[in-house]
């Protein structure tokens, strides 16, 4: 399949409704469906089960509750350094750098605005100028629940409603603002050090988004929506789970001014997972 036909089909199928079809199919507890797809799944993307918690495959109910899987205790260790800066994901860094005054780096010669990415909000977005960035795609084999890079308390969580192109490489190559596009459940945090933010973006057949505090955020409403929570109310611990995608998707973390220093060499590496240190924190 061409690049060009790639794009125009995303562009031609009805994204919303393939999307919410293969959520009600995902969601399905009939013994022979669900576990059709979660053995053809396994076999084609060659899942690792071991380090699943049930590594028995016909012991889900459904594929959505496969596809979240939780691991085996340790199968993720978290980086112990005191500046460690964990990566949320399993998956690749797309794209990873500074945000310069509000733009980040979608792709090769693609930058899109970090104001956009966040909702609109000139004002949230300024956290976050001249600060840092990094791009997590979770690729479909991955384990897809997404955890705190920080020790993080919940400043307000925005749903923005979208598009749902597929955030591969080759649609982030060639769709402008691919991630300020799609729909997305923007996190925003403060921490000891400084503003954080881990945005949660769809895409194609991605059937939800879900947040340990909300539960199913995505798909919400038509309009940009946003809670607010009281300091303390909802507290995430370093590497403690934040959310989780029902199918893969893409991860973006941003970080105030002076606050992080990426490790530059794991950009479009041969992956990342969970846990492991991605950059480390400029005051310690």
């Amino acid at each position: 399949m061409t690049v060009p036909f790639f794009i125009t089909l995303q562009e031609l199928l009805p994204q919303q409704q393939l999307t919410r079809l293969v959520g009600k199919i995902a969601a399905s507890e009939k013994p022979w469906l669900k576990q059709l797809f979660i053995d053809r799944f396994i076999k084609a993307y060659g899942v690792n089960m071991e380090e699943a918690l049930q590594s028995d495959p016909k012991a889900y109910r459904s594929f959505n509750e496969f596809f979240t899987r939780p691991l085996k205790p340790g199968a993720r260790p978290l980086a112990t350094a005191a500046d460690a800066v964990l990566c949320p994901a399993d998956g690749v860094i797309s794209a990873i750098g500074n945000i310069d005054d509000d733009s980040l780096i979608q792709a090769k010669r693609k930058r899109y605005s970090a104001t956009a990415l966040l909702g609109g909000d000139a004002t949230r977005a300024a956290l976050f100028r001249d600060g840092t960035f990094a791009t997590v795609y979770l690729s479909p084999k991955d384990y897809h629940r997404v955890h705190s890079p920080l020790l993080g308390t919940l400043r307000e969580m925005i749903y923005v409603p979208g598009k749902l192109y597929s955030v591969n490489q080759t649609t982030a190559d060639h769709i402008d603002n691919l991630f300020a596009i799609n729909e997305r459940v923007v996190c925003i945090f403060d921490t000891q050090h400084g503003p954080m933010a881990v945005v949660l973006v769809g895409a194609m057949i991605v059937a939800a988004v879900e947040t340990v505090w909300a539960g199913r955020v995505a798909p919400g409403f038509t309009a940009v929506t946003t809670q607010r929570y009281e300091q303390g109310e909802v507290v995430i611990a370093k590497g403690g789970e934040l959310g989780r995608f029902l199918l893969g998707s893409t991860a973006i973390m941003l970080f105030g001014a002076g606050m992080v220093e990426w490790q530059m060499d794991l950009s479009n590496g041969p992956g990342v997972q969970m846990g492991q240190q991605v950059g480390r924190l400029r005051s310690l």
